[in-house]
Formats: structure tokens, C-alpha cells, sequence
């Protein structure tokens, strides 16, 4: 069922992009209401307007708070052509009818993000913008509702190639479109004033992949990575880049020496702490050589020329960086694909989200190493063992559970993840250390979990280890402990947990 346009009500903050609908709507006739800087901005076109004053004979007051909530303009955007009772009111209160209603909201978040100051963000908080926009939407079988500036080239090209007519199935498009907004926009202040994080699914900033995980599968990414990463370089990113990039940023900002990241399917498989970028480059490259290729790479510190000559030379995915001196920009720029991500700021994630059985689970970040520091071994750590503890609790922290991450002078030397396992785990992690010429002695080991039995540190120290740290918390710790204590061996148990499925 086809409507024709013969009015609109135009009231929207952002006016770039309006210009030419406004002309389109003059050129076929369509009378245009709107209030303030909107209708400013409608007349400076040449174009006239009927101010939504003349509808509810008030004009704007309280500062703007009111000045469409009337009657009169919710009577034509709610009242229905089709109802006689509707019709006979709307005409014995002289309320005309509005066939298209272009709004959008005021920009809440935008603020958020730029001051601290309540009153101002509390101002932006739109509340006859929202109640227009879902009138609309509501009566869609007669009205065309506009509530975002992305939707204006294919309402100018409607009004082009149809001259003014929607289809039904056009109108229950844009409402669809509009609820989506009016959703977010609630979802937006609910976090503001709950100072919570939570997943908004109506972002307006949603990209559409090329695909998912594997190419039948569609994948669409909600939210807006300019906020946090400028692209330098290379295609765009895939939904598995997405995945690798925020495992990848997550480990990293756990670091504050000079550290460099190895990330392939979301588990470190290279990390070293060194006094130069490029030190910590060839130390988390000498972990897992291998693993390596096709990775995804992230550092916390400029790069410089001496590591992008060195980070040239193998295969990667995407790098991520604060920085990159010019002279690294040249060399790294040297392959079209290859992505490159100047990190903006940190992620500041409060909650993590995952869709499962027709619903979704929400968690707290894990945040944090250790939660108490007990050693209940056969003897202390070294300070050397302590600073190797911590870090490889932090790698462990990153890996899939069940995880094992072995550590040597702060470097990444073995690693065992996602095996159904502890023990499975470990004999992985100590087969990587020894394929790459690793020397265990002297050597850490972390494990994400407990150890329910002894087996473990027991294998762990005929292949040269000889101190470990692990939340504790099974009924039978006093076993590890017990090996611990009759082979001089140190343990730590810091009573945090750090699962990752």
C-alpha cells in the first residue's frame, strides 16, 4: 500500500547532509514544519516553513525542554487515516496530518564522552525527539519516519524515483530503524546512570563484516573502533582480526615495561619484556617461531626503525602500536594488506558478553594478578623468581584453559592451552620448550588453576622447574605442597583464578 508525502515535520541537531531533502521536499510540494535551528536552517535555503508554533500556538519554553510535546503534533504524527473517529477528531481541533517525521536525537553520548559535568550531560538527555520518533514508528502504516542522518540518501533517492510515494514495506523498514535508535539512545543513558558498560546491540556504528569466523557464516561488528584505533595501513579488518586484536590489546595492556606480544587464535604464543622494543621483539619471536606466522602482533612502546626492519621479515597479520617513528611507517607500509593500528587509549572494558543458549552471559572483566601472595613451598622465591611469577601469571591470565605458561627472564618459553587436562597442558608446554631449545632450569610455571593432584610440579621439576605459582583452592594442595616442600621447590598461591573459555 502505497502513501503519498504531503507533510513533514522536520526538527534534527545535526543539520549536515539535510540540505538536499529539504530542496527534494520543496520541489514536489510537501509542506515542512520544524522550530528552532532547524527551521533556521530551512528558510536560509530559501525553502519556507510552517513553525510548529503556529500548530500548538506556545512557543518554545523551559529552555527549549518543551516545544512539540502538544497535541497538535502528536495528533498528526499518531492519528490515523484510516479511522473515521480519528479523522473527525484531528479535523475538530484543526490537527493537520504529518506524513513524514525526520528527527534525530540530541547527541548524549557524544557529550558523555566530552565532559564530566552533569548538567550539561543530563540536558542532552532528548526527551520529545525519542517520543516523536517512536510515534511515528508506531503509526508506520501511514507514516515515514527518519531518525538517522545514514538514512538520508535513501530517502532523498525514494523521493526522487517515486515522487513523494512510500511502500509499506519502505515505512516498516525505517521504523524498524527507528526503534533500534530510540533503543540504544535509552541503553546509552542507562549505562551512564547505572555506570555500568553494557553490550548496546542497537549501535548505530554497526559494520557489516565480509564475513564471520568461516566465509558461509555473516558476521557484523557493533560498535566503533575509531574511538580506539586509527588504521595506518592495510585491508580491513575481519571478524577473526577483530578477535585477535582485542586479545591482543587486552594482554598487552597488562604490561608496563617494554613489552612485545605474539598473538595467534586469541593465545599468546611469543611475549618478552626487554630494555628495547626490538630485544623484546626477537625474545618473543624466539618462543614460538612457528605459531608465529600469521599472527597478530601488539607492543606497548613506539616502534622504531631497528624493530620494524626486524618485524619485516616475517608474515603478520596486524600490528598494534601507540606509535611509529616514520622511518618504521616506510618499512611496515612496504605490504598494501598488511593492517597497522595506532591504539588511541586503552579499552576500558567493564564487562564481557557471550551469547549462548537463546540468551546472553555477562561477567566482570578479570582483572588483576593475584589476590594475596602465600608462599607455601619448601623455600621462598628469589626476587628474580617473583618478577618471573608475576609475569607469567599475567600470560597465563591470557591463555585458554586449561593453561600452563612457562617464563624464563621474563620471556614466554613454553606455553600449553585449551587442553581438557592440566597435565596435558604442561606436557604440551614442556615439548614447546624443548623444540625450541629452551633450557627449563631455572624456569617458572603458571598454571590458571589449581592443581588437583601433584603430578604436575612433579613433572614439572624433573624437566628443571622449580618454582610455581597457582590460586590453590583443591582438597588435596597439601600434596603439591608436600612435593614442594621435601624437594626445596618454591610455590605461590595467590587465591585468583583465571579461567578463559
Amino acid at each position: 500500500m502505497t502513501k503519498k508525502i504531503q507533510s513533514a515535520l522536520i526538527s534534527v541537531f545535526y543539520k549536515d547532509g539535510l540540505d538536499s531533502i529539504v530542496k527534494e521536499l520543496h520541489a514536489l510540494g510537501i509542506t515542512i514544519y520544524s522550530t528552532g535551528g532547524t527551521q533556521t536552517f530551512i528558510e536560509s535555503l530559501g525553502v519556507p516553513c510552517v513553525p510548529v508554533e503556529s500548530l500548538t500556538t506556545y512557543p518554545s519554553i523551559l529552555g527549549g525542554r518543551v516545544k512539540t510535546l502538544h497535541p497538535a503534533v502528536f495528533g498528526g504524527i499518531l492519528g490515523k487515516r484510516d479511522d473515521e473517529q480519528h479523522r473527525k477528531e484531528m479535523a475538530e481541533y484543526k490537527i493537520p496530518e504529518i506524513d513524514l517525521v525526520i528527527v534525530d536525537l540530541y547527541p548524549f553520548e557524544e557529550t558523555v564522552a566530552s565532559t564530566t559535568d552533569e548538567k550539561a550531560i543530563v540536558e542532552k538527555i532528548d526527551i520529545g525527539g525519542p517520543s516523536m520518533i517512536r510515534g511515528a514508528a508506531k503509526n508506520h502504516k501511514d507514516v515515514v519516519v527518519i531518525a538517522s542522518k545514514k538514512d538520508y540518501a535513501l530517502l532523498e533517492q525514494i523521493l526522487k524515483d517515486q515522487k513523494g510515494e512510500t511502500t509499506l514495506a519502505q515505512r516498516r523498514e525505517f521504523a524498524a530503524k527507528a526503534f533500534n535508535v530510540c533503543s540504544g539512545y535509552d541503553i546509552a543513558i542507562s549505562n551512564y546512570f547505572m555506570k555500568t558498560n553494557h553490550f548496546n546491540p542497537f549501535d548505530q556504528n554497526a559494520t557489516v563484516m565480509r564475513y564471520g569466523e568461516n566465509p558461509h557464516q555473516q558476521g557484523v561488528f557493533y560498535g566503533d573502533l575509531s574511538k580506539l584505533f586509527t588504521q595506518l595501513n592495510g585491508k580491513e579488518l575481519s571478524y577473526n582480526n577483530l578477535v585477535d586484536v582485542d586479545a591482543a590489546v587486552q594482554l598487552i595492556q597488562e604490561f608496563n615495561g617494554t613489552t612485545f606480544a605474539i598473538i595467534k587464535h586469541t593465545n599468546p604464543c611469543g611475549i618478552a619484556s626487554r630494555a628495547t622494543l626490538k630485544d623484546s621483539w626477537d625474545a618473543a619471536l624466539a618462543g614460538d617461531p612457528e605459531s608465529a606466522f600469521g599472527g597478530v602482533l601488539a607492543c606497548n612502546v613506539e616502534v622504531d626503525k631497528a624493530t620494524a626492519e626486524a618485524i619485516n621479515e616475517i608474515f603478520f597479520e596486524v600490528l598494534i602500536a601507540p606509535s611509529f617513528n616514520e622511518e618504521a611507517l616506510v618499512i611496515l607500509k612496504s605490504k598494501k594488506n598488511r593492517i597497522l593500528l595506532q591504539q588511541i587509549k586503552k579499552t576500558g572494558v567493564i564487562s564481557q558478553y557471550k551469547s549462548l543458549l537463546n540468551g546472553v552471559l555477562s561477567q566482570q572483566v578479570d582483572e588483576g594478578n593475584y589476590s594475596k601472595w602465600e608462599e607455601v613451598g619448601g623455600r621462598t622465591t628469589t626476587e628474580a623468581e617473583r618478577s618471573d611469577l608475576e609475569f607469567a601469571n599475567l600470560v597465563c591470565k591470557h591463555l585458554k584453559s586449561n593453561a600452563i605458561a612457562l617464563v624464563k627472564n621474563k620471556q614466554l618459553i613454553g606455553k600449553g592451552c585449551g587442553q581438557t587436562s592440566r597435565i596435558d597442558s604442561l606436557r604440551q608446554s614442556i615439548e614447546k620448550a624443548k623444540q625450541f631449545k629452551f633450557d627449563l632450569k631455572g624456569a617458572v610455571l603458571a598454571s590458571d588453576a589449581f592443581f588437583p593432584f601433584n603430578d604436575c610440579v612433579q613433572l614439572a621439576h624433573q624437566a628443571g622447574i622449580e618454582a610455581f605459582i597457582q590460586p590453590g583452592g583443591s582438597v588435596r594442595d597439601k600434596d603439591s605442597i608436600e612435593y614442594c616442600v621435601q624437594n626445596k621447590l618454591a610455590m605461590v598461591m595467590t587465591g585468583m583464578r583465571h579461567f578463559r573459555h
